[in-house]
């Protein structure tokens, strides 16, 4: 028989157009995962926020994976930092849907720190142990974005409570392990790595050529590419003030910026970009700088695929989907030297790594990479290699099995869990190797 498994995600559905605000890498975390853990042997609900009167309440979206839609709040869009107060009722809600449709759930994943709070006061009703995967942590975004922060001091408290009371904790990569005993004092023996991962259905390589007529790009031309939300921590000033100090190449040169809250790119609609549209202004490289607007996941492989290069440089970033998406198009990687990014970039192998806000190392990296053609080709094999290896949302859910696992038998023998064995195997160079499986007393090694 099948085992029934809660996600929660409040603000981050997983049938959301990505791109936006508050759209990405968790949307397609909570959309990927439950994909591979049916495959498993397990049934999912996924909760979300109701942000719309038209949906309905439950949507049958895949075999063994229906969404539901929780009232709380008004039924449209709000700013994921306005959604605490609205927590409970989200928690009452669930709690009186769980009773109404008589569902056994024998586990919760809760992600970020709001759906962890909606998970611990289901679980004191029902006796459910959730796990969580909090994607970004709230000490952390403290010290990068200071008062541009705009989530309620309570985030911290309330991440400190969840350290305390979730049965189990995943961390995305070592450094978010590292930021959580460190900033959080949090038990390290109660956490886990494992990371985020790819589709491979949806990511893989493509002719350049082919990809760029597909675009109605020059086929000549260096591709320089950033995609992803278009919020300042996500350092996409920088990609453009790189190419201005490029700005002797840049008729060769022409950077992609693919992402935004609507589908044609409009500065009236969006500050970001008109911030950005007058930073290209001012380095004089405007005429190189191509804004897309928000594009289909679909469409999002031919963009990886018609570029020379990937460019990724936050300010910080708990772990960041896009690199992998990137080398699975065979696609060389420069990404700043933080969070996840350090752990799934391979520096000098599958691309590099650069300080956030330095654009004179940015620019120096991209010359160096468009200019070696035996380059660009040896790390497009090795970034293929590396994230089909180490980085499928197949080792992922493997993973999160294990542990699931081993927390709900804990759970059924109503006894002290069982210790968890992580191996969290971390290579001595720039990046970490992370061997994905996990080991309990109760549940053999899977090795593939």
């Amino acid at each position: 028989m099948k085992k029934r498994i809660a996600f929660i995600s409040e603000h981050a559905s997983p049938l959301a157009t990505l791109g936006g605000v508050d759209s990405g890498g968790q949307n397609v975390y909570v959309a990927e995962l439950p994909k591979q853990l049916v495959k498993l042997g397990y049934n999912v609900d996924i909760f979300t926020r109701k942000e719309s009167a038209e949906i309905n309440e439950i949507i049958n979206w895949l075999p063994g994976i229906r969404v539901v839609h929780i009232k709380a709040g008004p039924e449209n869009a709000v700013a994921k930092e306005k959604l605490l107060a609205l927590m409970e009722e989200f928690a009452n809600n669930m709690i009186a849907f769980i009773r109404k449709e008589e569902v056994v759930y024998e586990l919760i994943h809760a992600n970020f720190f709001m759906s962890a709070l909606v998970a611990s006061k289901v679980k004191k009703v029902f006796h459910i142990p959730y796990v969580v995967t909090f994607h970004a942590l709230g000490l952390v975004r403290k010290i990068h974005q200071k008062e541009m922060d705009q989530f309620p001091a309570e985030r911290i408290e309330i991440e400190r409570r969840t350290f305390r009371n979730a049965d189990h904790i995943i961390a995305e990569c070592p450094q978010d392990k590292e930021d959580m005993v460190r900033l959080y004092h949090a038990p390290p023996e109660k956490i886990s790595i494992v990371p985020c991962g790819f589709s491979a259905k949806e990511f893989y390589p493509i002719d350049k050529k082919k990809a760029r007529r597909i675009l109605g790009f020059n086929e000549s031309e260096k591709i320089i590419l950033q995609l992803g939300r278009m919020v300042p921590r996500k350092g996409v000033d920088n990609a453009i003030r790189a190419l201005g100090q490029l700005k002797k190449d840049a008729n060769s040169l022409r950077l992609v910026i693919v992402g935004g809250e609507h589908d044609k790119p409009d500065p009236s609609l969006s500050p970001e970009l008109s911030r950005l549209k007058s930073i290209a202004e001012e380095e004089g490289v405007d005429s190189s700088v191509v804004f897309t607007g928000r594009k289909q996941r679909d469409a999002l492989k031919f963009y990886y695929a018609a570029s020379d290069v990937f460019i990724t440089t936050p300010w910080y970033e708990p772990f960041g989907i896009t690199p992998l998406e990137a080398m699975a198009c065979g696609t060389p990687v420069i990404g700043s030297n933080v969070g996840g990014i350090k752990f799934t970039v391979e520096e000098g192998k599958t691309g590099f790594l650069v300080p956030p806000h330095d654009p004179t190392a940015l620019a120096t990296k991209i010359e160096k990479l468009i200019a070696d053609e035996k380059l660009l080709s040896s790390m497009h094999h090795n970034a293929v290699k590396r994230v089909n290896k180490y980085f499928t949302w197949k080792s992922v859910a493997l993973s999160c099995h294990h542990l699931y696992e081993s927390i709900i038998l804990a759970n059924h023998k109503q006894a002290t869990p069982s210790k968890l064995i992580s191996i969290d195997t971390l290579a001595a160079n720039a990046g970490y190797l992370l061997d994905p499986f996990y080991l309990t007393q109760n549940v053999p090694a899977i090795n593939e």
